[in-house]
């Protein structure tokens, strides 16, 4: 008799395990874990999750004449429900995930699930900090070496044993009214003919771990969703201090060259100074870390447009530019750092001065951009070295390493008296960007 009281007990671990894993499968539950303040709609959702997986496995039980008794884990899920969600998830969770057991005229099931949920939104209520539920752990030992062991942890052993009780507590109540009127109330023991000590002991340390194993699970998955908000705002707000790098460099530049011009040619230097506005007033309009390539090129006229007042006819400027590219999405301020350092390293210390050519075009579904220049070309003894000095190509290299990490590639080939060539190869940043937002 024991053994079969132990393999049911043990089929019902596997269920709990089982209905915790289901659950994950929704995105929404998922996102749920997350959120610890939530509204009213949303704890009624959380509460119809519960109730729809719970709550089947209550019909499993019934539908199978109580012969699949590890089916039911109500008591557990109303609990859980309660000690995730509040009260109010915790109470109409209760009461959905005993509709199926109402309808079997199981009329004390609604009554003690309300109340159980309740109880889970009390537990939730008095923790000391909501992440005390999911450090929730069945190993009594270990919590009761840690209230002697360790007092700076001792509020929260203490709520750690709280919760141990009180989940025993409930199957406490399940067991003595199932005993006592197994008609309106199904509980385990209530189906056993006999039980002994260690049976009745199995039974409430199952109820324990019924309610452990689901938070085990689900806060394992919560801790990676955290991981990766956290990585992915940690990369967001690189991004950002980046771009903030790229304006300020290029602003002072810009402001050098009307420098010079307010002396020999105010009228150029109001022209300038004008054009520098139009380009200030976009870059404060977008705060979007990607911006399509057609956007870029735009940008890329209105800031050549002013470094041709200062060089005039001996900056010249062609572009070869597929169609298909322009609605690519490409990291904003991308082109302009490298444009800008072939103009300042590359042609402004040729006395003819030169041109600078851009190219781009889809090759295997990435997108390539070329950009070369006649200059005078970069030292092999510099270029080895390039991408750990200067502001514009690193600060592209890392950004370009923040939102692909390995999946891209920049080439900077350069020979003295020759001119650079800069390639950079990225793949589709649309599907990219959605995924990481």
């Amino acid at each position: 008799m024991l053994e079969q009281h132990l393999v049911t007990l043990l089929l019902k671990l596997a269920v709990s395990a089982s209905l915790a894993s289901i659950l994950l499968r929704s995105s929404m539950f998922a996102r749920m874990l997350l959120r610890e303040q939530r509204t009213v709609k949303q704890r009624m959702q959380m509460a119809l999750a519960f109730a729809t997986i719970f709550g089947a496995g209550v019909a499993a039980r019934i539908a199978t004449s109580n012969n699949y008794q590890a089916a039911d884990l109500s008591l557990e899920g109303s609990l859980l429900a309660g000690a995730l969600g509040g009260y109010v998830t915790g109470l109409a969770g209760g009461v959905l995930i005993s509709l199926p057991a109402m309808y079997n005229g199981e009329y004390l099931t609604m009554v003690l699930l309300a109340g159980v949920g309740v109880l889970g939104g009390f537990m939730r209520d008095v923790a000391p900090n909501s992440d005390e539920i999911w450090r929730f752990s069945p190993f009594f030992d270990v919590t009761l070496y840690r209230l002697v062991r360790r007092k700076a942890e001792s509020g929260s052993t203490v709520f750690q044993l709280f919760m141990a009780l009180t989940i025993l507590f409930a199957e406490f109540l399940r067991s003595t009214l199932g005993l006592g009127a197994t008609h309106l109330l199904f509980s385990i023991q209530g189906t056993w003919p006999a039980s002994d000590w260690v049976s009745t002991l199995a039974l409430y340390v199952c109820t324990v771990f019924c309610v452990g194993l689901p938070l085990k699970i689900w806060n394992n998955t919560r801790n990676e969703m955290n991981l990766e908000l956290q990585s992915r705002l940690l990369n967001e707000s690189r991004l950002r201090a980046l771009t903030s790098q790229i304006n300020p460099h290029f602003l002072f530049n810009t402001l050098n060259s009307i420098s010079s011009l307010v002396r020999t040619n105010p009228e150029q230097a109001r022209t300038t100074i004008l054009r520098l506005s139009s380009i200030l007033r976009r870059l404060l309009r977008k705060n979007d870390n990607v911006t399509p390539l057609r956007d870029e090129l735009t940008f890329i006229d209105d800031y050549l447009s002013i470094e041709m007042v200062r060089f005039g006819d001996k900056l010249r400027f062609i572009k070869e530019i597929d169609p298909a590219s322009l609605d690519r999405l490409v990291p904003s301020m991308l082109l302009q750092p490298i444009v800008e350092n072939s103009i300042k390293h590359g042609l402004a210390k040729k006395v003819d001065g030169g041109t600078i050519r851009l190219r781009s075009r889809l090759v295997d579904g990435n997108l390539e951009i070329v950009i070369e220049d006649d200059g005078v070309g970069i030292e092999e003894s510099k270029l080895e070295n390039l991408f750990e000095q200067g502001i514009g190509v690193n600060n592209v290299n890392e950004r370009l390493k923040v939102l692909f990490g390995d999946g891209y590639r920049m080439y900077i080939d350069s020979r003295p008296g020759e001119g650079t060539r800069t390639q950079l190869e990225i793949p589709d940043l649309s599907q990219s960007w959605a995924v990481r937002s």
